[in-house]
Parts: C-alpha cells; sequence; structure tokens
C-alpha cells in the first residue's frame, strides 16, 4: 500500500543580528509555529549555522536532526535534513561538497565561485510501512557563480544518477526556473521520471517583504521520481513586521511504495 509524506524545503536564513526583529533568535517561535501547524514529515533545512542547528536539535521533539557545517571544521552553514524520529530509519549519511574533491571538508569549484563552500547531505532512509528505501538529498547551490552553479547541479545529477533508490531532492538553488542548472536536473533525469514539484508555483525569495508579490523569484525547489501532488507555498503574514524567513517555504506531498 502507498504511504504519503508530506516533504518541505526550508531556508531559514541565517542568525544575522543586522536583520534586528528578523533575526533567528527573535523569529525562532515564528519557525516553530509553520512546523507545528504543516507538520511536515521530512524537512530539508538550509542556511542553519553552529547556533541554528543546536536549537533546531534541542528544540524539535519528535525529530531526528542531521548535516554538518560546511566549513573545512564541519562548523558553518549546513543543509540539516529533519525526519520523525519513530517513522524514518536512518541507513547511512553522507555530507559531501559540491567541488572536484566532495569528501574534502570545505572545497569548492573555485573560478566564479563566491568564497561560501557549497554542499549537500543525503541519508539514505527507510520509512515505517515503505518496502523500499528512499534517497533524501537536501542541497544550496551558489548564489554567485553561475558556473559554479551548473557544475553543482551536474554533480547532483551525477550522483542520483549513480544510485537506484527513488529521492527527493530538496534546496535553495539560487536559480529561476529557466536557468540551465534546473533544466539539467529535470532533462538528464528525465528517464527517472524526474518532477519538479514546485514548478506551478510562485516565488519564494521576498527578502522579509521587500519584495512586491510579483517581484518574488522562485529559487526553492523540491525534485524527486515518484509521484508528487498538492504542493504550496507556506504562507508568511508578517505579525509586526516579523516574517518567519526571508524566503517562503515550500512543501509538497510524495507518494511512496
Amino acid at each position: 500500500m502507498a504511504v504519503q509524506m508530506k516533504f518541505m524545503s526550508f531556508n531559514l536564513r541565517v542568525d544575522n543580528t543586522g536583520d534586528g526583529i528578523n533575526s533567528f533568535s527573535n523569529r525562532f517561535h515564528r519557525v516553530v509555529e509553520v512546523l507545528e501547524r504543516e507538520k511536515p514529515h521530512i524537512v530539508g533545512f538550509q542556511e542553519v549555522t553552529d547556533g541554528m542547528r543546536a536549537t533546531l536539535r534541542d528544540r524539535l521533539p519528535g525529530y531526528t536532526v542531521q548535516g554538518c557545517g560546511r566549513d573545512r571544521s564541519y562548523h558553518g552553514e549546513s543543509m540539516l535534513i529533519a525526519y520523525p524520529t519513530d517513522r524514518v530509519e536512518l541507513i547511512s549519511l553522507e555530507n559531501l561538497w559540491l567541488s572536484p574533491t566532495p569528501s574534502i571538508p570545505g572545497s569548492t569549484y573555485g573560478g566564479d565561485q563566491s568564497g561560501c563552500p557549497r554542499m549537500f547531505t543525503s541519508a539514505l532512509l527507510k520509512i515505517n510501512g515503505v518496502d523500499t528505501p528512499i534517497r533524501f538529498i537536501n542541497t544550496h547551490l551558489d548564489h554567485v557563480g553561475k558556473q559554479a552553479r551548473f557544475l553543482g547541479a551536474m554533480q547532483l545529477v551525477q550522483y542520483i544518477s549513480q544510485r537506484p533508490e527513488p529521492f527527493v531532492l530538496t534546496g535553495d538553488f539560487n536559480a529561476t526556473p529557466d536557468a540551465p542548472e534546473i533544466g539539467l536536473i529535470t532533462k538528464t533525469l528525465a528517464d527517472r521520471g524526474v518532477v519538479d514539484c514546485t514548478a506551478n508555483l510562485g516565488g519564494t525569495f521576498h527578502n522579509f517583504g521587500r519584495l512586491l508579490p510579483d517581484r518574488t523569484v522562485k529559487i526553492d525547489y523540491i525534485f524527486t521520481d515518484m509521484s508528487c501532488s498538492d504542493s504550496y507555498v507556506v504562507e508568511d503574514i508578517p505579525v509586526n513586521g516579523q516574517y518567519y524567513s526571508d524566503h517562503y517555504a515550500v512543501c509538497t506531498t510524495v507518494e511512496l511504495g
């Protein structure tokens, strides 16, 4: 029997005191409100710094949180994966860098890439009631380099192509739907039946409401080679000027098994 699970991609925005009322420590309660209301089964978080990672691990009851920082020291921003402890079993976990040397922490492609290392976290998960394990991958591509983004997307495609398990890929790709790196994912993996579950959604980056609705930019995605439905952007109505993030979280329901 097929099992339906809700997946979420959620860029939390780094904890920056310059964001004032919208710094993470001030708006964390709003993040919790979103998670409690939406009740996602599996989440890919981006822009999670060390303190944020500790907070999520301490204050998300019922979830197991996996991932490490992207810097050479394993500190810094992470591409965290969270899943329900009582329903999901971790079979294996990989933290890999988007670079020619993916197993070397902090490594990059160089060239036009920003000074930020980029990486992805991949978990092979056994879901209760589902015979076949699934692979859940969470990433954040470079915000500066077009070539770095394309190479990162190519590395993800190659990684997925070499693994037979059905997959879900979440992330902030810093690329609009017409960008070559997005087309690379959907076209190269077409034989796997990959779909962009967020294809019909509007913008996802709003910069804490500074971008008008018709100026928001779609850069957050959920891809899968399984059947997905009921995709949506999680509304963010500010409370006294406070948002839950500068990105909208996106959700989709995936049919497993």
